[in-house]
């Protein structure tokens, strides 16, 4: 049984309740809630077009989205600083490559800096941080003895453990007033774009190479 589409569907008849109550604008139905359905999500997000500031003036699309993603960004460190504030961490880079290492489980320098869409310079800091403090460890592969990779250690686990709480609370606040649908539909679009833009990122290209190859396959 798929739990996911029952607790979808569920959220959406809240959301139908909330919104018809004392209005009367759809029949309490199957119908009505099937006319709702069609106008909020279909319509929605495939005919209507939303408003921002500067349409009138020719303001591009390509732009509204850029900005509010950068406007994104600002706010999910704001909320992560918070996270930071009562921690041993030094910075929000701590705990997401804890939160790497711990997920995707060893790895090289490399791949954790690659992972995490740093520079080599940056990277490399954050990892040395995380092994000075124990939260690391760098162990040599048996199999090629020249090969190092970055584990998480059970120090790491543990600091890391201790702020989950707050780090999921962080989490949650940026996801905001999204209903479960809109966030499967926001995800959707996001992982488009990241794998988009990753294909490039990989290529280890100069700046200006990256964004003239990147245009160049939009066109």
């Amino acid at each position: 049984m798929n739990f996911d589409l029952i607790k979808s569907v569920i959220e959406l008849v809240q959301q139908f309740m909330k919104q018809n109550e004392g209005k009367s604008l759809y029949n309490n139905d199957l119908k009505g809630f099937t006319k709702w359905i069609n106008i909020s999500y279909k319509d929605g997000f495939e005919s209507q077009d939303p408003d921002w500031i500067g349409k009138e003036f020719g303001r591009s699309s390509d732009s509204v989205i850029t900005t509010l993603l950068i406007r994104m960004n600002r706010y999910a460190k704001s909320y992560s600083r918070s996270v930071i504030s009562n921690s041993a961490f030094s910075s929000q880079d701590d705990f997401i490559y804890l939160i790497n290492l711990k997920v995707l489980g060893t790895m090289s320098k490399m791949e954790l800096i690659r992972c995490n869409l740093h520079e080599k310079s940056s990277g490399i800091l954050i990892i040395n941080r995380l092994l000075r403090n124990g939260w690391a460890a760098q162990t040599v592969v048996q199999k090629d003895k020249r090969k190092k990779v970055i584990q998480i250690t059970e120090k790491g686990l543990a600091v890391l453990a201790n702020s989950m709480d707050e780090i999921r609370m962080a989490s949650k606040v940026v996801a905001g007033n999204l209903t479960h649908p809109e966030q499967m539909l926001l995800i959707a679009i996001l992982s488009k774009l990241d794998e988009f833009h990753h294909s490039f990122y990989r290529m280890n290209l100069e700046s200006r190479d990256l964004l003239d190859l990147a245009y160049k396959k939009l066109n």
